[in-house]
């Protein structure tokens, strides 16, 4: 198998965890995003993946985009441990968990949204960084209420192992701790109890950007 994925993308990050915490083996393709002439607005990688984004993962002939259906095949080829409790209940409330991370805090802070922002709308970095934090914000407190309210909350998001919730929010909460955002995580004692449950943990530590090969801090934007 091989992941293409960028060191700062927190999509990348969610399934690098994944493989982690499933012990697997894998080839890293780095893929370099930028504002400006990243590797994912090239014809090249148009062509292999029209998404152009990351991560995607390629294991013999298929092909495979999207960090929830990435992470979800990986659940299913190697089922043990498992990402996705074993109830329907659970499962209901751990892809609900993940999917308000995938679906609504992390596309309008998204690199092409930035972007866009800026290019369409005048946004200088203040702006941008008003703009990241505030959906930031109205993402936690809604986890945040649902977290610390729910008594299937445990150690993690969903009871005392981590699951694909974990997986979402922890690449989240890093982004919201980044310099041009300023996120407090004092904020929100629960998710900063798990944030610091999942951390403690290798598979999520050398699944950090800062652990990837090739790393830049990002400046700006």
């Amino acid at each position: 198998m091989r992941l293409h994925h960028f060191h700062s993308s927190s999509t990348s990050f969610r399934v690098r965890i994944a493989l982690n915490l499933k012990g697997l083996e894998v080839d890293y393709v780095p893929i370099q995003l930028g504002w400006s002439s990243g590797d994912h607005d090239k014809p090249a990688y148009r062509e292999f993946n029209p998404q152009q984004n990351v991560p995607v993962l390629e294991d013999g002939d298929a092909t495979l985009v999207q960090s929830l259906a990435i992470i979800e095949y990986l659940d299913e080829l190697h089922p043990e441990p498992p990402l996705l409790p074993r109830d329907p209940l659970g499962r209901a409330r751990v892809r609900g968990l993940a999917l308000y991370v995938a679906c609504e805090i992390q596309p309008p802070n998204n690199l092409r949204v930035q972007r866009h922002l800026a290019a369409a709308m005048g946004a200088d970095q203040a702006a941008l960084s008003r703009w990241q934090r505030h959906w930031i914000d109205v993402g936690f407190d809604v986890l945040e209420t649902q977290l610390s309210r729910s008594p299937l909350t445990g150690k993690f998001c969903h009871g005392d192992t981590p699951t694909v919730a974990d997986i979402f929010l922890v690449p989240q909460m890093y982004n919201a701790q980044r310099k041009v955002v300023g996120a407090d995580l004092a904020r929100w004692p629960t998710l900063r109890r798990i944030w610091d449950a999942c951390v403690a943990l290798p598979a999520f530590d050398r699944a950090k950007p800062q652990n990837q090969a090739g790393f830049e801090s990002p400046v700006g934007h």
